[in-house]
């Protein structure tokens, strides 16, 4: 059942896939139509425009870029360049202008490049960090959502004429109208922050997110705050490592969970019927176990890189991780799903490092003692870090302290990237059902 002992499980500490801010799907009002970038002239090609569908978009949205104006087989670049709080990342990929002069990224294989499959969000995603960084070990990282609601990423095409075209993009991470407010738990039981949507906006089912073993703090702000540009009132769960909690991942009451999703399903705008829990690693165990103790609280269920069975704390192995009631869960049981009332999404990666996330996620999808069927979505080459949603550079390692090194997450970045496109759609419509 894969790698369960101290050393398997030492990645798990500080699940950043989370953090950053980052699939197709409908937009939110923030899509401005067709739109044409600035073009550097050109001789005999007349003037290369950069296209763009939706120039200002939600950062899940897939966007569709096209280079027109060029010469018949002439060969381009085309790049890409954001800031992030430690430099300027790059992306580029390498083109043949058809018959027409036009470079479709949806449809144009690059020759080289940052990324080398055929994909018109590559740019985004293949993105490297600053020289000297390794693009394996680091993740784009913009302030919290709240102080930074949106990004901007520059386009440019290149070719033995120089620079014949540029234009930038607008990446939103939290749409105008939707508002948050701090949670402590000396005053309001539970640690986090809530994402209110717009107000008017119709009603959708509320959401309580969580992370893995860094404590679910800051790194869920960004989803939720997409998820609140998308109509769903949204909590990021701190459950440990924050003021007022527990320093270390043991002894975790599961009542605090339920106090937080009660908070969610209170909130304007959350539609009766129950509350979503996403969960990621460590943290998927409580969203199962919610569902499980409270189904009139949770109606369904994802997450990312799962186990189906209780783990003990994090680092001190030897203590409880979760409590009800006072008394212990027990430790290595599997989460039992009889009281279980909606769908469990289990999205997994094949080559994880940390812990069998594939066959956890087959026992999840096999469960017959519940109410309505659960899934499993499993992308063989991505790893542990294939949660939350795409078109974001992220990190294939997590930072270990106790190790005071980088330890792999397994998988590779466009594996992972692959992964997030083709599984973010199918949580957007659990949440949406």
């Amino acid at each position: 059942m894969g790698n369960r002992g101290p050393k398997g499980l030492v990645g798990l500490l500080a699940i950043a896939l989370l953090a950053t801010g980052c699939s197709s799907g409908n937009g939110n009002g923030n899509g401005n139509g067709n739109g044409s970038g600035s073009g550097a002239g050109g001789d005999g090609g007349g003037s290369a425009v950069i296209e763009v569908d939706r120039p200002t978009a939600l950062v899940d949205e897939s966007i569709r870029i096209r280079v027109t104006g060029l010469r018949a087989g002439e060969k381009v670049t085309v790049g890409s360049e954001s800031d992030d709080v430690n430099g300027t990342w790059r992306g580029k990929a390498a083109f043949t202008a058809d018959p027409k002069g036009v470079v479709d990224l949806t449809e144009a294989q690059p020759a080289s490049g940052t990324y080398r499959t055929v994909d018109g969000m590559g740019l985004f995603w293949s993105m490297a960090p600053p020289p000297g960084a390794d693009a394996a070990k680091r993740s784009f990282e913009l302030s919290h959502p709240d102080k930074q609601r949106s990004y901007t990423v520059r386009l440019t095409v290149a070719s033995d004429r120089g620079t014949v075209a540029e234009r930038e993009v607008t990446r939103v991470r939290m749409a105008d109208g939707v508002r948050s407010r701090a949670l402590f738990a000396g005053r309001d039981k539970v640690s986090g922050r809530i994402y209110e949507p717009p107000e008017g906006a119709p009603e959708r089912a509320p959401v309580l997110i969580f992370g893995g073993s860094e404590g679910g703090g800051f790194s869920t702000r960004a989803d939720a705050a997409l998820l609140a540009s998308r109509g769903h009132p949204t909590l990021s769960l701190c459950y440990f490592g924050c003021d007022g909690l527990p320093e270390r991942l043991a002894n975790i009451p599961l009542e605090y969970f339920a106090a937080a999703a009660r908070l969610a399903a209170e909130q304007p705008g959350a539609k009766p019927g129950g509350v979503v829990a996403i969960g990621t690693s460590r943290g998927t165990e409580p969203a199962q176990l919610l569902a499980q103790h409270y189904p009139d609280l949770v109606r369904d269920v994802v997450l990312y890189a799962p186990s189906d069975r209780i783990e003990g704390g994090f680092p001190e192995y030897g203590k409880p991780a979760w409590t009800r009631g006072g008394k212990p869960l027990v430790t290595k049981s599997l989460i039992p799903y009889d009281r279980v009332r909606g769908t469990v999404l289990a999205i997994a990666g094949g080559d994880d490092t940390l812990w069998d996330t594939r066959e956890f996620s087959k026992s999840i999808a096999a469960r017959r003692d519940t109410r309505e069927p659960h899934r499993a979505l499993i992308h063989d080459e991505a790893g542990h870090a294939v949660g939350s949603y795409p078109h974001m550079p992220r990190s294939t390692f997590t930072w270990a302290d106790d190790l005071q090194d980088f330890y792999s997450l397994g998988g590779a970045r466009p594996a992972d990237a692959r992964a997030r496109a083709e599984t973010w759609p199918e949580v957007l419509t659990l949440l949406g059902r």
